[in-house]
């Protein structure tokens, strides 16, 4: 990967990383329009880079995760699901990533979803905490975000309002619930490739893009969830949902008409 594409990649997952539009999937596509080869690395790259992104959350939040260990019970609670079924299905998951087809079929049906998120759940407990079973439940809805497109946030959002919270505590969940979840994926994706043939050299050989990548989603990501908690809690998700849904629309046409935007 070139400097150019490993900013570019990087801009991408923290602008989405904590939007309701797949962060994942918006990379595959960009990887695919850069005619970025999928390679072991690659592959990593696009998970680790997700370390500066929940880096930012603990800045922009670090006084909630001081506040008592009954906060990182939740968390670990809600944490369990993704872990469980991302260890089982891990394989499935990493063929899933190179498809593009999936990713706007999941992006298109994703934002039909939030064009309704608003209607559907306009009655939150404004005061509500966030319980164990709650935090349970959001959990097994981000286990749906292992399908690329579908998007870690929206799932969680989605989950964290069918339960009653407000669009900002279910946000705000969300951003919190994706520090265990993207810290061990990374951890694992790195693991995996540190143990392949030759995967020592592989890494550090591309330490100084990994940093590089980490550092620009860090910072682009400390921007984009400002911008989030303010915007949905005045204007909501239909926009979001319009995004998707253009977005997921223009590249299915494109795959559909013959265009090659499949990931090399």
């Amino acid at each position: 990967m070139s400097i150019f594409e490993t900013i570019i990649i990087a801009i991408i997952e923290g602008l989405t990383e904590f939007l309701p539009v797949s962060s994942t999937g918006h990379m595959i596509i960009t990887q695919s329009l850069l005619g970025v080869e999928s390679t072991p690395f690659v592959k990593t790259f696009t998970v680790a880079i997700q370390f500066g992104a929940i880096l930012s959350v603990l800045v922009l939040y670090w006084k909630r995760f001081l506040q008592s260990w009954t906060f990182y019970q939740k968390l670990f609670i809600g944490f369990i699901p993704a872990a469980i079924f991302g260890f089982l299905l891990n394989d499935y998951i990493d063929e899933l990533l190179e498809s593009v087809m999936v990713v706007s079929i999941m992006l298109i049906l994703g934002g039909v979803v939030m064009l309704f998120m608003d209607k559907w759940f306009d009655k939150p407990k404004q005061d509500q905490d966030i319980s164990n079973k709650n935090a349970l439940v959001i959990g097994f809805f981000q286990c749906i975000a292992m399908i690329p497109g579908v998007s870690r946030s929206m799932a969680t959002i989605f989950g964290g309002m069918a339960q009653g919270l407000t669009r900002k505590n279910a946000a705000e969940f969300s951003f919190f619930l994706a520090v265990p979840t993207m810290a061990a994926a990374t951890g694992y994706k790195l693991l995996k490739l540190f143990l392949e043939p030759d995967g020592i050299n592989i890494l550090t050989d591309n330490i100084g893009t990994l940093i590089l990548g980490n550092v620009v989603a860090f910072i682009v990501a400390m921007l984009a969830i400002k911008f989030f908690i303010g915007f949905i809690s005045k204007y909501g998700f239909k926009m979001f949902g319009w995004y998707r849904i253009i977005v997921g629309s223009i590249i299915l046409i494109l795959l559909l008409t013959g265009h090659q935007l499949a990931i090399l």
